[in-house]
């Protein structure tokens, strides 16, 4: 009878001991595919450890990583609201995104709630505000430089593991921009075509380097106009420059967000007599938003888009 219990316990014992061994290889090992990798990476000459492709993302402030995310089809965990809402551009990405505050001014509490895993923020935050993004998470200040729109895109990818995608989108339009520098060169000769903004009821204008004007000047090689090579920034221009100047060719923005408090700043520009007068609007020559009107500009999605319809309208 002791023979026999001793062997049920030793039995029992080993059995107990295999499956013990089998919990313990269970609990340490990971599902393939579930760790999420961190990745080194340059970007601006400043080297950063951020999480892979699987990363819990915020984008807050930089409306130009938003755009690259749109390119991508990166959908963000959290991201920053213009006017309490997301803008209807973005409404592919931002479906099940959490809003975090709007451009100026993000919700460090919200972002924090979210436990994101890395932080998209933009050039132009403060460097207090920085400092507390990146107490929540690694934080990337996105560039808002129109020129850097070929490493802000390579950024996003390397992020989402879609860098090859990235890298195409930029060859693409290269080819596309410079088929079309060749194509359009000489029917556009002596033409004088701006881009303008309206906001806060003024008509904006831009150095050459900077918004819409990088595809123009520098990758059409359109002549560029003397208040656009005079431009130090934004700065608004009077009527009766304009019409000194006078565009045979004007790509106007207009957006009823940045016009809040002049929300029929475009019907009166139309309807006023300086205006008409112009060789653009007596042509026809005159389009309004051919890209959304919240289109920063200086990004990889808001150039292939103004080349496409710039392209169009200046073949017209």
């Amino acid at each position: 009878m002791k023979k026999k219990l001793l062997a049920v316990t030793l039995a029992t014992l080993t059995v107990l001991g295999v499956t013990g061994c089998s919990n313990k290889g269970a609990a340490q090992e990971t599902p393939k595919g579930s760790e999420n990798k961190e990745i080194k990476l340059t970007y601006k000459d400043k080297e950063y450890t951020v999480p892979g492709a699987d990363a819990k993302l915020v984008i807050t402030g930089s409306l130009e990583s938003l755009e690259d995310a749109l390119l991508l089809g990166v959908k963000p965990m959290g991201a920053m609201t213009v006017g309490g809402d997301f803008p209807d551009m973005f409404k592919t990405i931002t479906g099940d995104s959490k809003a975090i505050g709007e451009k100026t001014q993000p919700n460090v509490e919200t972002i924090l709630s979210l436990k994101p895993d890395l932080i998209l923020g933009s050039s132009k935050f403060p460097e207090e505000t920085l400092e507390k993004l990146n107490k929540i998470a690694p934080t990337v200040p996105v560039s808002h430089i129109a020129t850097d729109w070929e490493a802000n895109l390579i950024l996003m990818g390397q992020l989402s593991g879609k860098e090859d995608k990235a890298k195409e989108i930029i060859a693409d339009y290269k080819k596309d921009a410079s088929e079309a520098k060749a194509k359009l060169g000489e029917t556009l000769k002596g033409k004088k075509v701006l881009t303008a903004r309206i906001r806060a009821g003024n008509i904006a204008i831009y150095p050459a380097n900077i918004f819409l004007n990088t595809v123009l000047y520098s990758d059409l090689g359109l002549e560029v106009p003397e208040p656009v090579a005079a431009a130090k920034a934004q700065e608004n221009i009077s009527l009766e420059k304009l019409s000194e100047l006078n565009p045979d060719y004007i790509f106007l923005q207009f957006s009823k967000d940045e016009n809040a408090d002049k929300p029929k700043a475009l019907e009166e520009l139309e309807s006023n007599p300086i205006w008409k007068n112009l060789n653009a609007v007596k042509s026809g020559k005159v389009f309004v938003n051919v890209v959304d009107p919240l289109a920063q500009g200086g990004t990889a999605w808001s150039k292939t888009e103004f080349l496409k319809a710039a392209i169009s309208k200046l073949s017209e």
